[in-house]
């Protein structure tokens, strides 16, 4: 089997192998071998000059015989040379070219084989090989180049073709050939190298033998022409003047024509269409039509389409390498430019190398923070400015140890902001910015005295956990300006990856460190107050566990030598004031709680909202939407209605949105009504200029005058001109002033409020207008829905009295505290039909309260009335409303034991009672939760008697005045205190109410 050596670029694709010239030969080669042949071409206008024409050089490394074998056929065949001295160079041999009838077909994959042509191929079949050198041995070097056609359906770039035509075989092989080829000469066999140089064309007419596959051939000859047609003439200078352009451009195709003339002699018409074939990039079908056609005006044709199209090729190949060229070659000027710039800056003084500089840049920095930066840092920053100066500008290693050093030197090492321990200042700041919180406040100043009398404060880490909306947040921002520290906050909600706050290792690319460096070098200090946000949000993914990793940050006993990746070195955290935020603390991992100092913030009641939008919402608010405070007054009854049926949560941030509202609404009415004020002014004043023109020219005399004056009683001065008109009326015409004292008298044409002005002795109208207060906008209760809409929230309390077996409890909810009812009824009863069904979306732990409240209401009913057999005979069902509210908590067990025995005896709980608390199954009352938001739903929903755990007490006792004013409240420690509290013995039953 064979393949040919090709390559996809011209060169290869058409090399030709270099032969030695023939000594014999006696010919020279110009030095200018296309011009001197095509040349040769204009000037004999296709006339042939001699035998010339007929001239063939084939020169190669074979015997003398075989190069002489050729000259002596073309001898016989009447084309001899007219030189003795060249014919006598060819030595003869057998047999002739033309005597080769039948040859062995060589398949060519990519490129057929033109005359005059070398082309070296691969032949991998050992028998076809060895059939060549039989050949080559018995003097017969001569074999059929056939292009190979595609194989139908195959694609001709992926190389298959090739590979099938290895595996076909006899009349397969035959089949995939092309009928016309060239007769080829073996020049030379090295190993699987054979070396063709094609002579004339063939034309398959039959198969002799399969393996090798050796077919019969016909010599084809060009069709007879006219060698002085003007056709050809004009189509062969078309083709030389595209040939010439060509060259210019292409020092390859020089190559192809110094080595064409060298070994084949001169040009004529049809081997000119052959090497402008051969010799152009055009592919295999294309070059095949050349090979096949006879007529020299189609192939010359067919030639020039071809070169042509080279020439385009050519011409965008010189434009893409131009603009190449002139991109590079700015590039560098540019950069020579810009490095002789620098060296005679250099020179001069003026400027330094950018490493000098770098480093002179850095140790500026860490200059002024020698003395308070640690030794190892100082350390590690001379090392790397070192190995700074021993790397070049342009490696990546450069960049990273840049960086890193300006990280490193950018740093407050050692400066701290002097830090303001005047208790009374703080105090003031704090109850600037919230009212209220006063255990917040009352641990800032703590924390402010114990520094004060240390003469130095320590790091600390507390956290504000709260529902939201209280202000935490704000609250951090308000300790800092307290203290007088820097102030920053990022926020590690939904934080996955530890990178973030331990920082990336440097050989990452973009690698950063973590958000407390980050940090020390936003603020400048080495002891801010940070606030990190939503603590209890933080994610867990496949980077790590950032809760671990926030460890060693807020680890008083570690954070003194904390650790960032990137930087590499022990950082001093310790004196740096952590304020964590979260909403729920059980989210909160317990390791990462231990070192924080929780401080729960309840939320403000109403009393505590109402002063807040007051004294701060109301304010800001007014100032952002550019409203003046004498322009609206919100009334205190549509504050509280605010307040309590829309923004019934424990924050005060949708009570901001709300009042945002409000005053956005007002700001509109306001444009509004300023608008329209001023089109009524342009008018009237338009109206007033154009009656006083008609009054200037329709001015009445005075006789002529009739008054018309409409019955007013009471009235002096009415009576007056009543009794005076018949008698002179032209004299109380002269006796009534300029100025009219009766608004409803119709000669006047003024309006009521022109006479009230002129009756008060203002002399001119337009500044008593201007003098008149501005009209406010008053939002009342009544109005409010305009505003804001239909209230959002309805009363909590649904009973004024609850009926039998329903009891009020109290709960505690993420957004604040709330009431809730307990119902009890029966479904059934009869013997042994004793059960209990529980409803209201009831978690697993409540759902334990309620059979233990079951169990504990059998066995006080038991006590108290022995002979009731309610709970043995009756089947109950107990709910809990708002149904679509997902409930849990073990703190309503007194409530449900209250409302099964309120059922059982048929007796009424006592009116305005709430109670809370966990009951065990022995009747002991266990303490619960949430003190102050439950007392806060108890105080909004009117309840005036509350039942807590004894063991609450303390915690009731530190709520603030304001939340335990007008509570009755009863601290129990058994269910028996509840059953005396809430079935008193001066209650009536149902029947007797």
């Amino acid at each position: 089997m064979l393949r040919v050596l090709t390559s996809t670029s011209l060169q290869s694709r058409l090399r030709h192998i270099p032969l030695k010239q023939c000594t014999n030969c006696g010919e020279s080669v110009s030095s200018s071998p296309l011009l001197r042949v095509l040349s040769s071409l204009r000037s004999n206008n296709g006339r042939e000059t001699g035998n010339n024409w007929r001239r063939v050089f084939y020169c190669s490394e074979s015997s003398e015989n075989e190069a002489d074998s050729v000259a002596e056929a073309e001898a016989k065949a009447g084309e001899e040379e007219a030189d003795s001295k060249t014919a006598g160079a060819i030595v003869p041999t057998k047999p002739r070219p033309e005597d080769c009838l039948t040859v062995i077909a060589l398949p060519l994959p990519h490129r057929p084989l033109f005359p005059g042509f070398y082309m070296p191929i691969y032949v991998k079949d050992p028998k076809l090989l060895q059939a060549l050198n039989d050949n080559r041995k018995r003097s017969i070097a001569y074999a059929g180049a056939f292009l190979v056609k595609d194989e139908p359906g195959s694609d001709p770039s992926t190389g298959d073709s090739e590979k099938s035509i290895y595996d076909l075989k006899g009349k397969e092989l035959l089949d995939r050939l092309h009928e016309v080829g060239t007769l080829a000469q073996i020049t030379n066999i090295q190993g699987d190298q054979v070396v063709l140089i094609g002579h004339r064309r063939l034309r398959i007419t039959g198969m002799v033998e399969e393996d090798p596959l050796t077919v019969k051939v016909d010599h084809l000859k060009e069709k007879p022409y006219d060698k002085d047609n003007d056709r050809i003439k004009a189509t062969s200078f078309e083709v030389i003047s595209t040939l010439r352009d060509v060259l210019k451009t292409s020092s390859l195709w020089k190559d192809h024509v110094q080595t064409y003339t060298q070994h084949i002699g001169e040009f004529n018409y049809p081997r000119l269409a052959d090497f402008g074939a051969a010799i152009s990039g055009a592919n295999k079908l294309m070059c095949q039509q050349v090979l096949e056609e006879l007529d020299v005006e189609n192939r010359l044709k067919l030639t020039l389409e071809l070169v042509k199209k080279e020439m385009e090729i050519s011409k965008i190949q010189q434009s893409i390498a131009k603009a190449i060229e002139e991109k590079i070659s700015g590039e560098q000027r540019r950069y020579l430019l810009n490095e002789q710039l620098k060296a005679i800056k250099k020179e001069l003084g003026l400027e330094t190398d950018d490493k000098t500089a770098l480093s002179a840049k850095f140790r500026e920095r860490i200059e002024e923070k020698k003395d308070k930066c640690p030794p190892h840092v100082l350390q590690v920053i001379e090392e790397e400015l070192t190995k700074l100066q021993l790397l070049e500008a342009s490696s990546s290693e450069f960049n990273v140890t840049r960086n890193y050093l300006d990280w490193l030197t950018v740093l407050p090492w050692g400066d701290y902001s002097d830090e303001n321990f005047n208790v009374h200042r703080a105090q003031r700041i704090l109850d600037e910015d919230h009212y209220g919180l006063s255990d917040v406040k009352e641990r800032i100043l703590e924390f402010i005295a114990v520094g004060k009398l240390r003469g130095t404060s320590q790091g600390k880490i507390i956290c504000l956990s709260g529902p939201p909306g209280v202000g935490k947040t704000s609250i951090g921002r308000s300790i800092a300006r307290a203290l007088n520290r820097e102030f920053y906050r990022f926020s590690v909600g939904g934080l996955a990856d530890v990178a973030e706050i331990k920082g990336h290792r440097r050989t990452y690319v973009g690698a950063m460190p973590g958000k407390m460096v980050q940090c020390l070098k936003a603020v400048g200090t080495a002891n801010p107050l940070v606030l990190i946000d939503e603590i209890d949000k933080l994610g867990r993914g496949h980077s790590g566990d950032p809760a671990s990793a926030l460890l060693e940050l807020l680890d008083p006993e570690q954070n003194a030598n904390f650790l960032d990746h990137y930087l590499d070195v022990p950082i001093d955290l310790s004196k740096v004031l952590f304020v964590c935020t979260a909403n729920v603390v059980e989210m909160i991992p317990n390791p990462l709680l231990d070192r924080m100092e929780n401080i729960a913030i309840a939320g403000y009641i109403t009393d505590e909202k109402m002063h807040i939008a007051r004294d701060y919402l109301e304010k800001t608010t007014k100032e952002a939407c550019g409203i003046k405070p004498e322009q609206v007054e919100v009334t205190d009854a549509a504050l509280l209605n605010l307040i309590e049926n829309y923004c019934r949560e424990a924050g005060v941030r949708n009570l901001q949105k709300q009042i945002e509202k409000i005053y956005r609404k007002i700001a509109l009415q306001l444009v509004r009504k300023d608008a329209s004020n001023k089109e009524e002014e342009e008018e009237e004043e338009t109206s007033s200029e154009e009656k006083e023109k008609e009054t200037t020219n329709n001015k009445p005399e005075k006789k002529e005058i009739n008054l018309t004056i409409e019955a007013v009683e009471n009235t002096e001065e009415d009576t007056l001109i009543k009794d005076s008109v018949d008698a002179d009326v032209a004299t109380i015409i002269d006796d009534i002033p300029a100025k009219p004292l009766l608004p409803h008298c119709r000669a006047t044409e003024q309006k009521s409020g022109d006479y009230e002005a002129k009756s008060k002795g203002d002399d001119n109208p337009s500044e008593a207008k201007s003098d008149n207060p501005v009209e406010k906008i008053i939002v009342n209760e009544s109005n409010l829905t305009d505003y804001v809409g239909k209230p959002v929230f309805q009363a909590e309390r649904i009973y004024d009295q609850t009926p039998v077996g329903v009891v009020m409890g109290l709960a505690w909810t993420a957004m604040g505290g709330s009431t809730l009812y307990i119902e009890t009824t029966h479904v059934e009863q009869g013997e042994g039909k004793g059960g209990l069904v529980l409803t209201g979306q009831l978690g697993d732990v409540m759902k334990e309260s309620a059979q233990i409240a079951h169990t504990v209401a059998r066995a006080v009913l038991l006590a108290k009335e022995k002979e009731n057999e309610f709970f043995g005979r009756s089947k109950l069902h107990l709910h809990v409303p708002a149904g679509a509210t997902p409930k849990d908590g073990p703190s309503a067990g007194c409530t449900m034991i209250t409302s099964m025995l309120s059922l059982a005896m048929n007796k009424l709980v006592k009116k305005d009672l709430a109670m809370t608390g966990e009951v065990t199954l022995t009747g002991r009352i266990l303490p619960i939760g949430g003190v102050k938001e439950k007392a806060i739903a108890a105080r909004r929903s009117g309840i005036k008697t509350i039942i807590f755990p004894e063991a609450n007490r303390r915690d009731f006792d530190e709520l603030a005045p304001n939340v335990k004013e007008g509570l009755e409240v009863h601290f129990v420690e058994k269910y028996d205190q509840i059953y005396d509290l809430a079935f008193a013995p001066n209650h009536e039953t149902k029947e007797q109410v």
